[in-house]
């Protein structure tokens, strides 16, 4: 079975499941490029250049350059690259997640985060040696795999680092309850930012990560800060900021594009957090724009 899947200038290509745990993929799709997973494996993609469209369980994402998203084995994410983009993943069977946790603590976790360049070259750079280590012996045994994909493993549990360091805030008697527990806040607070055009229930939260609706607000509170329904307003208010600087969209579309029933709700929530009108908001944003322009 090949190790590298690349799907280039249009091409639709489904990554074949595989039963080996030990299995690495590395993948990547590159102009208008499209790569549909199977739900046996957990991937982590970078955007290298231009920009990529996201589907999974969890919702839809964009990630622009140097952004780097992680799923769960079952989120079946489906990656479209832009004309001009270029995305590049990896996917580890379940025996080679669990080696990446044994090889670096507390282990990968679903998230997203972003690169600076040198760390994108670096994590490209690291992306491309692992294929050709992996393409030079397609059949080395586990252990030759894993000492292979080391440095690259090593490299995804540091762009985790930060995220990861909030584990012992989560309850549990064990460090294994409590990156069980992580893990699965993890995926929803990816959730309410994937589906940011609308308000999401809690039982929807609740039922993705097994937990009850009441034990779920409050380990999600505790972790993060902010209460489910604040998070999913913020996320919400943020992605309509987004649309007013980088769209010609009305303000009633972006309000409704963002998950408010009418304008009214939508201006009280937008004028509360940014303390102005969305309209004021465009015009500041594009004066800065502008000047940003003049002096480049």
């Amino acid at each position: 079975m090949e190790s590298l899947v690349w799907a280039d200038r249009g091409q639709q290509l489904q990554v074949e499941p595989s039963d080996n745990e030990a299995q690495v993929r590395c993948m990547g799709a590159s102009r208008l490029g499209s790569l549909q997973l199977p739900p046996t494996i957990y991937s982590i993609w970078v955007q290298v250049r231009g920009s990529s469209w996201v589907e999974a369980r969890e919702g839809k994402f964009r990630l622009r350059r140097g952004d780097w998203i992680a799923f769960e084995r079952d989120s079946r994410p489906s990656i479209q690259s832009d004309r001009h983009g270029v995305c590049i993943g990896l996917g580890l069977g379940a025996e080679m997640l669990q080696a990446a946790s044994e090889m670096a603590e507390p282990g990968l976790y679903p998230g997203r985060g972003h690169l600076q360049l040198h760390e994108a070259r670096m994590f490209l750079d690291l992306w491309r040696s692992a294929v050709r280590r992996l393409e030079a012996a397609p059949t080395l045994n586990t252990a030759a795999t894993i000492g292979a994909m080391r440095p690259l493993l090593l490299k995804l549990a540091s762009m985790q680092s930060e995220m990861s360091a909030n584990i012992p805030m989560c309850p549990g008697r064990s460090r294994r309850r409590k990156r069980q527990v992580f893990g699965r806040l993890q995926r929803a607070h990816m959730y309410l930012y994937g589906n940011r055009d609308r308000v999401v229930r809690i039982s929807e939260l609740a039922e993705l990560t097994s937990f009850s609706s009441w034990y779920f607000s409050k380990t999600f509170h505790g972790l993060y800060g902010e209460s489910p329904q604040s998070a999913s307003a913020r996320m919400r208010l943020e992605q309509a900021a987004e649309m007013l600087r980088d769209s010609q969209m009305m303000v009633g579309e972006v309000a409704a594009a963002s998950g408010f029933d009418n304008c009214c709700s939508f201006a009280r929530a937008f004028r509360a957090r940014y303390q102005t009108s969305a309209t004021s908001y465009r015009k500041a944003a594009t004066l800065t724009g502008r000047a940003g322009s003049a002096k480049s």
